[in-house]
């Protein structure tokens, strides 16, 4: 839910010299302005939680709902696969009109909690520790908790719809908010203002009402014990007469609901069963010195929750990793390989010759180091395409988003952007595979192009439509509608498969890879290895010097998909990114020369896994990361867990096996291209 060039250094030192990556806004996401008294609209999104990772939709449970019903936003393709579902709601702002206690609606929530008896749907949310997303402009709301000491304000995840008590054990709603909202005036314009921050302060708060004597009260409690929904109301501002207000509430004084008016002595919070007033404040706030521009800025910092240091400590660790790889290389290969040209290049002696020294080490294996690998060349050459493919989109994407193009106000770009560029790379995953099938002497390259365009993308869509009836089956918002799956399946059949049959048309015209030895007809019998060469072992090493280089960002990636928090320092995992990448090549070439000095030149697929291994020890720390997340133990968690982190550690495995096989094949080309052949 990711070919280093010489280029991307000075885009990279523009983007890292500001220590964090800030919004950035494209032509065509205008910021709007209001007038005075001007309507300003509030939406609500998904409810998300990290005990289930299945977001709902926020009118699944009983609350308040605006005059009509709810209308849906439009929403584009990457929102609608993230699970986004932005509707409208019953809360009514004018800018810079402050509310003091105002009424939206009475609804019931459902029975009470009994033993033995199934609770209803707002407490069982509580008890998932689900979270409203509310949206003011397009800005998310932030949270803002209150004890008796101190004030938290957080920047993700949303606000919880109620609490569980430590005491009695029992679920409490927070039927009252106060919205918190920022505006900026507009420097261009006169008497123009702009929000640039939401903050949502939720009280749980025991209203004891009457309905309004012209408020149709008909809400009954239905079979199941769930309301059914809000009452309409012929007053829009005053269902009920409240009759022991707080003094936000008693209509008098104009004085905004705060913590020690709602935890004063006498007061109770309200249980999330039967009929609830919802109530809210909005408190509006000039601030001259936040631009609209910077407004997403504390969002994607988290108010710094995590400090760039952290990013540049984890930087300064993989960079340490790389020096001392490279160092190894200097060492190991640059001294061996000088004495082994100046061994392989020297002209023999009459004495030497007539001693017939024989010969030892990788020169021995130049007939059959480039012999096409004995098990299957075909999936080989369909794996180094689809990993071509995954590495081109994730390169495009960082640079995208580290050049600020994926703006967080756009909501779904990112996951878009990586859909659209990866079907649009079709043809650099066909004329890769062509190249290399053709370079192995393969005769069925209609299978090998067509395996190319139905394997990966087959896989993912697999997994994809088992996750969406996973997500049907448990009512959650994450289920994508069949139009939607529609375009997936036209995006895949009508643009992905033309273009890889397209750069595999390319591909196969193109003369087949050209090597600097010839390949005998007869393959060299391979001594026995150490063990320290075998297949387990390289698995072992090769996978976990780049997994050091970069677990840290992983960690942070991993919390912005299943904690719900933003990541953006995308200047920092461009960095992280080509320092993987050159790990994975040198460790490669590094045992690609140990395994060659062993005479044994089966280097194609062991190549592949060495540096494909990184994805192992990223699957095996989702399994360290998922105790984090305090996940409920259900069967549709794990599935939508491992599942997605499968998926992800498969693509990851592709892209960094055709790291290991190009540069083990450069290096391969560049050390037999440098000797002499009897």
């Amino acid at each position: 839910r990711i070919s280093a060039a010489m280029p991307l250094v000075g885009l990279l030192l523009a983007v890292l010299s500001a220590e964090r990556a800030a919004a950035f806004y494209l032509p065509g996401v205008n910021p709007q302005s209001f007038s005075d008294g001007d309507p300003v609209k509030m939406k609500v999104n998904k409810m998300t939680s990290q005990k289930t990772l299945l977001p709902v939709d926020y009118y699944r449970l009983p609350f308040c709902q605006p005059e009509g019903g709810p209308k849906m936003d439009n929403e584009n393709l990457g929102e609608f696969l993230v699970g986004d579902r932005i509707e409208s709601s019953p809360y009514r702002l004018r800018m810079k009109q402050d509310m003091y206690c105002e009424q939206v609606c009475i609804t019931n929530l459902g029975r009470g909690e009994q033993k033995g008896v199934s609770p209803n749907k707002v407490v069982r949310a509580i008890r998932k520790n689900y979270h409203n997303n509310w949206i003011v402009d397009n800005l998310s709301a932030a949270s803002k908790v209150e004890d008796d000491t101190t004030i938290t304000t957080r920047y993700w995840q949303g606000f919880p719809v109620g609490f569980v008590a430590s005491d009695t054990q029992k679920a409490y709603v927070h039927n009252h908010v106060n919205l918190e909202i920022m505006y900026h005036p507009v420097e261009t314009e006169t008497d123009k203002y702009r929000v640039v921050r939401l903050t949502v302060e939720p009280f749980s708060i025991k209203h004891e009402f009457e309905p309004s004597e012209d408020d149709d009260d008909s809400v009954e409690e239905d079979e199941d014990g769930d309301g059914s929904g809000a009452e309409a109301a012929e007053k829009p501002f005053k269902v009920a007469d409240i009759i022991n207000p707080i003094p936000s509430c008693n209509g008098k004084n104009s004085v905004h609901t705060n913590y020690d008016m709602v935890y004063a002595r006498g007061r109770e919070p309200q249980l999330a069963s039967g009929k609830v007033l919802f109530t809210y404040d909005v408190i509006w706030t000039e601030n001259s010195d936040l631009h609209w521009a910077s407004r997403w800025d504390i969002y994607l910092s988290m108010d710094d929750a995590i400090p760039a240091k952290v990013h540049w400590l984890s930087i300064a660790n993989s960079l340490v990793i790389v020096f001392v790889l490279s160092a190894m290389i200097a060492a190991i290969l640059v001294r061996n390989l000088r004495r082994d040209y100046a061994r392989y290049n020297k002209l023999a002696t009459d004495e030497e010759k007539a001693e017939d020294l024989e010969e030892f080490g990788w020169k021995l294996v130049h007939a059959d180091v480039f012999r096409p690998p004995s098990f299957s060349p075909m999936l080989l050459a369909v794996c180094c395409g689809t990993g071509a493919q995954l590495l081109c989109m994730a390169v495009f994407t960082i640079l995208f988003a580290a050049m600020g193009f994926l703006s967080p106000a756009n909501r779904g770009a990112l996951l878009m952007a990586q859909l659209l560029l990866y079907v649009l790379l079709g043809s650099v995953a066909g004329y890769t595979t062509a190249r290399l099938y053709k370079t192995f002497k393969g005769k069925s390259w209609q299978k090998a192009t067509t395996l190319t365009s139905l394997g990966f993308p087959g896989v993912a869509f697999f997994i994809f439509f088992i996750m969406n009836i996973i997500a049907l089956s448990q009512g959650s918002s994450d289920a994508v509608p069949f139009t939607t799956m529609l375009v997936l399946l036209i995006l895949w059949f009508g643009i992905s498969t033309p273009l890889v049959f397209f750069g595999a048309y390319f591909g196969y015209k193109q003369e087949a890879i050209e090597f600097p030895v010839n390949t005998s007809n007869i393959p060299r019998q391979i001594p026995d290895q150490p063990w320290f060469m075998g297949i387990p072992f390289t698995l072992l090493v090769g996978g976990i010097l780049p997994f050091g280089a970069c677990f840290v960002e992983l960690y942070f990636i991993l919390s912005s998909v299943w904690m719900d928090q933003y990541y953006y320092v995308f200047g920092f995992l461009l960095l992280v990114f080509i320092i993987l990448v050159v790990t994975c090549a040198e460790i490669t070439v590094l045992f690609c020369y140990f395994q060659l000095c062993g005479e044994n030149y089966h280097w194609w697929w062991r190549s592949f896994c060495t540096a494909g291994s990184t994805a192992l020890y990223v699957f095996f720390y989702s399994f360290v990361y998922f105790k984090q997340l305090e996940a409920s133990k259900t069967a549709a968690t794990y599935v939508l867990y491992f599942g997605y982190m499968g998926l992800a550690s498969l693509a990851l495995f592709l892209m960094t096996g055709y790291i290991g096989v190009a540069s083990s094949l450069w290096f391969n080309k560049t050390v037999f291209a440098s000797i002499k052949i009897d």
